[in-house]
């Protein structure tokens, strides 16, 4: 019983806690599911054995109960021949018979229960074998299931924990800075000496234009008479030098 007890143990415990515990499931259910079978094969020897001593003491109890019947009949027989000393041997002998036939049959219904307890406890195993062997994949899913809920869980609180409003922010910060540092190096890149050049050349044209426009705007305006206009005399020219 020692063996049907520790099998049955093994096919009663939480599969679903095994699974999880399991490095590789797959492989852990399958052992288990050896376990079992092998178990089970242990466990119809065993029964097998106690059947086998059910029958022998069954057989043990009838053959006592049949020499005390026998006996009774001798003791019977020797009184009616008026063997009264050999009536009463006889008789002895059917009480030892009939008293190892009781204890032959107390002996039997104790072992018959404890067959049909067995044979119960076998049937359940075979059954959670039969079970266990049909939903392996079933199981299997299911631990596969568990684990991706997990996973997603987890990715779920990583995400609450992240803030993307605050991440942009500081995203869109950190390409401002970088846009106003590329258009500095542009801006650095086309300031050169002759750019300052032509930069004073277009102001000295810029102010020359604004000169003359400062002259016209401050000259009298000319009024023409009615002959000929009025011309300028011309300079003389400076005196010569030897």
């Amino acid at each position: 019983m020692g063996i049907l007890n520790r099998i049955s143990t093994i096919a009663k415990s939480n599969i679903n806690a095994m699974l999880d515990a399991a490095e590789d499931p797959a492989k852990m259910l399958d052992q288990l599911i050896r376990d079992m079978r092998d178990g089970i094969t242990q466990s119809r020897t065993e029964v097998a054995k106690m059947i086998a001593d059910e029958k022998e003491l069954q057989a043990s109890a009838e053959r006592s109960q049949q020499l005390a019947d026998e006996w009774q009949r001798k003791a019977e027989l020797a009184l009616q021949k008026g063997a009264e000393d050999l009536a009463r041997e006889a008789l002895h002998r059917k009480i030892d018979y009939a008293n190892n036939a009781k204890v032959y049959h107390d002996q039997w219904v104790a072992q018959h229960q404890a067959v049909e307890k067995a044979k119960a406890d076998l049937h359940e195993l075979e059954e959670k074998y039969e079970s266990a062997v049909r939903n392996r994949e079933a199981l299997l899913a299911r631990h596969r299931r568990a684990q991706a809920q997990q996973q997603v869980a987890k990715v779920s609180a990583a995400m609450n924990a992240f803030d993307p409003t605050s991440q942009l922010g500081r995203m869109e910060e950190r390409i401002r800075l970088e846009e106003a540092r590329a258009q500095a190096t542009a801006e650095l890149e086309h300031d050169t000496t002759e750019d300052r050049f032509a930069q004073l050349t277009q102001d000295s044209a810029v102010e020359e234009e604004l000169l003359k426009l400062k002259t016209k705007i401050s000259a009298p305006p000319q009024i023409a008479g009615p002959s000929e206009p009025t011309t300028e005399s011309e300079p003389s020219e400076p005196p010569k030098t030897d």
